[in-house]
């Protein structure tokens, strides 16, 4: 058995910044346990520009991003071992399994930071052939930045968020064509200036309200049949088909723990910094928020490591309070964080996701039936960040909130 002040879970940006943080505010041992043979998270794989304009205020490409954040990790003192599964959690003893055999790390407190992934074509009932050929974004990357094993000619990407384009760009990368997009929605889902310039590089077709209703081939994929609006079908000759967004968070280990889980985010309910429904125990990054970019998810554990060793360093755990009051989204939103409230402090900000395109929409906070505060927001767009400010619930009294938006097409 190992004694650690703070035992966290996951190497990735979010493991990583709060361990950074806990270290910088004094706290002496911190372990970082990262199942992969390298830390440093999803970044890893992306071998694009664009990482860091938010905390480095600068555009790295993802591998230099995650290299950057271990760097400074191992400067701090973090001890990371990597190549390190957490089996189990309970009352601050962790056990993990790796080449050293079976090991147990008792902490002081426990941080989540296990991240988010993709759903896979099954989890999307998509019928057809299983064949070859048909990817998430991170097997992509995985598949093709890190292993530099062929991935096609022919691609079509199902999905118009961030993480989409990414995909495109790995797929140019590999050499392979990208026939179009499809997304359910009547548009895409980042900014314009960005979609342009991504139609103008690399010369993708935009199919917007449509869906893959069919996928075959023998031996892999050959073609993939796409559905609009009108019920229309084509079939699309392709040997490649990439399944992006759709996120879930990597819970398996926060449900085997028993924390309450949000019906939202499907991630473990905390307040703004982090603290889960049982006392020591905190959570991070895209756990509890499927998905923020890796520069939000840094900021924000950044926060959260800050709050963990004030904690650590009072003495006592019973001057922290268990958050209360949940948050919880009603119609017009799919998830919202925080969803849980403390009795004292500020919120912040609210991060949320609406389930349909608006350009105008209205952001509604109810208490016991009753609306408490309105916020009135413009071109609101499904998986794409979306914040508003925290005070919207400051009317508030120790009660269950509720959030909604209504809005026009």
């Amino acid at each position: 058995m190992s004694d650690a002040d703070v035992v966290i879970v996951g190497g990735g940006p979010a493991g990583l910044s709060v361990a950074t943080a806990l270290k910088t505010n004094g706290i002496p041992r911190v372990v970082v346990l990262e199942r992969e043979i390298t830390a440093g998270g999803i970044p890893r794989h992306c071998d694009h520009q664009g990482f860091g304009l938010r905390d480095l205020h600068r555009s790295l490409r993802g591998p230099r991003y995650a290299a950057l954040l271990v760097a400074r990790a191992r400067r701090a003192g973090v001890d990371i071992k990597t190549g390190t599964t957490a089996l189990s959690c309970d009352e601050g003893q962790v056990v993990t399994s790796s080449i050293r055999g079976i090991e147990q790390f008792e902490a002081h407190a426990v941080v989540l930071a296990t991240g988010a992934r993709e759903r896979p074509r099954s989890a999307r009932l998509v019928p057809g052939d299983r064949v070859p050929g048909i990817f998430t974004t991170g097997q992509l990357q995985n598949w093709s930045s890190l292993k530099n094993f062929p991935v096609g000619a022919r691609a079509l990407v199902v999905g118009a968020e961030l993480v989409s384009y990414s995909a495109v760009m790995t797929l140019h990368h590999a050499g392979a064509k990208v026939v179009a997009m499809t997304t359910e929605f009547p548009r895409h889902q980042v900014i314009s200036g960005a979609a342009t310039a991504f139609r103008l590089r690399y010369g993708v077709e935009l199919w917007t309200e449509s869906t893959v209703v069919e996928i075959g081939g023998r031996g892999r994929v050959q073609f993939v049949v796409v559905q609009d609006a009108s019920g229309t079908r084509r079939r699309v000759e392709v040997d490649t088909i990439v399944f992006t967004g759709s996120w879930i968070p990597d819970n398996e280990l926060a449900r085997r723990m028993g924390l309450e889980l949000d019906r939202g985010t499907k991630g473990p309910t905390t307040d703004r910094l982090g603290q889960t429904s049982l006392e020591g125990v905190f959570a991070a990054g895209n756990l509890l928020h499927p998905v923020e970019t890796a520069d939000i998810v840094t900021r924000r554990s950044r926060v959260i490591g800050g709050a963990l060793a004030q904690w650590i360093q009072s003495g006592t755990s019973s001057q922290v309070r268990l958050p209360q009051a949940s948050i919880t989204v009603g119609e017009g939103l799919e998830w919202i964080w925080p969803n849980r409230r403390s009795a004292e402090g500020s919120l912040g900000e609210l991060s949320l996701r609406p389930s349909a395109v608006h350009r105008r929409a209205t952001l509604t906070v109810q208490q016991n039936g009753h609306a408490v505060s309105y916020q009135s927001l413009r071109s609101v767009v499904p998986n794409r960040h979306l914040t508003v400010p925290g005070s919207l619930v400051d009317a508030c009294d120790s009660g269950d909130i509720s959030v909604s938006l209504t809005g026009s097409a």
